[in-house]
This record gives structure tokens, C-alpha cells and sequence, in this order.
């Protein structure tokens, strides 16, 4: 069983990295609605084209398509649900946030591919900080990839590093200035259950691996991920969202 789990595991992460080279590779040539599938906004019946919409400024710009998106945050959900209940509080919060924007994009797939459409359209209604929106859960789900991606980091610098020391000094700098009181109690609780360094390791190795080809394929993923949230906190500060929450 426990073979299994760390096969899926290692499974996972090299369908990341696979599907975020595939994306990678695809923004140097291919629009993004292109990529998607969905045809250009001025196509599509009562939607303005984007330079309407947004005008030249950076707005107009920024694209994040959504499906892409919300399979790395469920990859996330995946890799903690494998650690264990350590991170529990960390699990829920990620998914009520995927739900959110799930929700919106399946209320209109086509128009709402892309999350900055989303985006703009909370903030453009001045919604984006009234409630559970998808603003916030966009907020909090780059948050929390940031928390992944710097411990991921401080992991492959050193093997030998104590896990509880990594993640709290992870959390410090990624979560903890954005919780109250309450959240930063209930993290402080789970960063002493944490796995150890070698357990930890053993689950996210694939059997066929050993340290150096884990140690490779975790330094691929993070040099993935951080465009990707180059993107994302660019999107935050380009509409302003960072400063509401």
C-alpha cells in the first residue's frame, strides 16, 4: 500500500511537470484562448474584445487559464492528502478555494476560461472583497502554492534539513503575515506533526528513483511553478486585489 501511494505520488509530479512544459512551450506560440480551445472574444456573441474591455494597459495582458490552474492546486490537495492530516487545515482551505472558482467557470465555460476574466469582473461589480469570492480564493490558492513552492526549495537545498524547521521557516514567509490569530494557532499545532525529513521524502520518491533523480524532478517542478506564480502575483497587484485581503 504504502509503494502504491508513493508511485502515485511521483506520478503526479512528473504529470505536472509534463502538462507545465506542455504549457510553457505553448505561451511562447499560441495565444492563450487559442491554446484552450475557445475562440477569440471578439467571436464570441455579446463579448467585447479584450482591447475594449481592459484598454492597453497590463490588464490586457494577463492570462490564466483556469483548467490548468486548478489541476496544479489539485495536485497540491493530492500531495497533502498523501502526508497525512498534518496539514488538514491547509487541505480545506485549498479546496473550498478550487470549488469557488470551479463554480463560476462552470457557470460559463467560455467565457469564464480564464481567471482574470473573473477577476475583473468582482473587481469591475466591487465585489471582490464582499464575501467568499473568487478573489479571495485566487489570493489564498497562490498564497499556499507560494508556501509549497518555498519549502519545496529549502527541501532540495538540503536533504539532511529538519522538515519541521523548513516548513515553519516556509510559513513564516509565505502565510503567516495574512493570518490572524486563529489560523497562525492552528498552524503552529500542525507544523509539529509535520513527517520528518526522510519520511517526507520517501513518500514523494517513486520507487524507480533515488535522491539525485527526486532531487532533479523537484528542482524541474519549482522552475515550473515560479512563472507561474510570477503571474499570478502580477495579476494580484495589476488589479489591485492584493491590497483587500
Amino acid at each position: 500500500m504504502k509503494r502504491r501511494r508513493e508511485a502515485e505520488i511521483s506520478s503526479e509530479m512528473r504529470s505536472a511537470i509534463q502538462e507545465l512544459s506542455v504549457a510553457s512551450e505553448r505561451d511562447v506560440v499560441k495565444p492563450t484562448a487559442e491554446r484552450e480551445g475557445v475562440k477569440p472574444a471578439a467571436e464570441r456573441e455579446g463579448v467585447k474584445p479584450a482591447a475594449e474591455r481592459c484598454g492597453d494597459d497590463l490588464q490586457t495582458t494577463l492570462q490564466i487559464p483556469i483548467k490548468p490552474f486548478l489541476s496544479l492546486c489539485n495536485l497540491l490537495i493530492q500531495v497533502l492528502d498523501k502526508i497525512g492530516p498534518t496539514m488538514a487545515v491547509l487541505r480545506q482551505d485549498i479546496h473550498q478555494n478550487i470549488q469557488r472558482l470551479e463554480t463560476v467557470h462552470d457557470s460559463d465555460p467560455l467565457r469564464y476560461w480564464d481567471v482574470v476574466e473573473i477577476l475583473k469582473k468582482e473587481v469591475s461589480e466591487g465585489k471582490a472583497k464582499k464575501g467568499p469570492t473568487c478573489s479571495k480564493a485566487f489570493v489564498w490558492l497562490t498564497r499556499s502554492l507560494d508556501f509549497s513552492v518555498t519549502s519545496l526549495k529549502l527541501l532540495v537545498e538540503d536533504f539532511e534539513r529538519d522538515m519541521e524547521q523548513a516548513v515553519e521557516e516556509s510559513y513564516n514567509n509565505t502565510l503567516k503575515p495574512w493570518h490572524g490569530w486563529i489560523s497562525s494557532a492552528a498552524y503552529k499545532v500542525a507544523l509539529k506533526l509535520v513527517p520528518d525529513t526522510k519520511s517526507l521524502i520517501d513518500i514523494l520518491k517513486a520507487k524507480d528513483a533515488d535522491n539525485g533523480m527526486l532531487k532533479k524532478e523537484m528542482r524541474i517542478l519549482i522552475s515550473l511553478l515560479v512563472p507561474q506564480l510570477e503571474r499570478n502575483y502580477e495579476t494580484m497587484v495589476s488589479h489591485y486585489i492584493h491590497l483587500f485581503f
